[in-house]
């Protein structure tokens, strides 16, 4: 019997052990969790730069439908009226004066579209680095899990092995048989 004891002692240290263990990787998890979940300051997202504003003001509205339809309403017309001459000439076909302003468009607004995309492109580096952190939180609380399980099902079987050598000391009893400790 006081084997038994001694290994009841045993499972308990074992299970005390284990949750303190456990114990320090929920409040590292917590830390974790909020140092995450910490708010940004008032404003820190939205500190944007004067050039900053202007390009994406200028990528947004290049880039829309509106100005789609009437930039092509607006090529339309200048080579309607200088097909038809209706009105001066003032850009004869080839149109040098049509691809000189398009070209000069083109090379205005590339550098404020540029701009605009090295943003969304920090912008989306950030966002792919909180989604790593939450995956490795993801991560650590499965791992966990999978622990605090191993621990219940070790302590399970602790627990079914101590019933089945009780049981079988009792039973050894009420049939007369010499008691027989078979944890060692």
């Amino acid at each position: 019997m006081k084997k038994q004891g001694a290994g009841l002692g045993r499972m308990a240290d074992l299970r005390n052990e284990l949750h303190e263990t456990e114990e320090r990787l929920l409040a590292e998890l917590r830390d974790l969790r909020r140092s995450l979940r910490a708010p940004e300051e008032p404003g820190e997202s939205l500190k944007l730069t004067t050039g900053q504003r202007i390009a994406d003001k200028v990528a947004a509205t290049m880039g829309s439908w509106p100005f789609i339809i009437v930039q092509s309403i607006l090529l339309l017309v200048w080579i309607v009226l200088n097909l038809t001459a209706w009105v001066q000439q003032w850009d004869p076909y080839p149109f040098i004066l049509l691809n000189l302003a398009l070209s000069f468009q083109a090379a205005y607004a590339a550098p404020f579209i540029m701009m605009a995309q090295n943003r969304q492109q920090d912008i989306d580096r950030q966002a792919a680095e909180n989604d790593h952190r939450v995956n490795i939180k993801a991560e650590l609380e499965i791992e966990l899990l999978h622990q605090k399980f191993d621990q219940m099902r070790q302590m399970e079987v602790l627990y079914l092995t101590k019933t089945v050598n009780e049981l079988s000391v009792l039973l050894g009893i009420s049939k007369g048989q010499p008691l027989v400790d078979e944890t060692g």
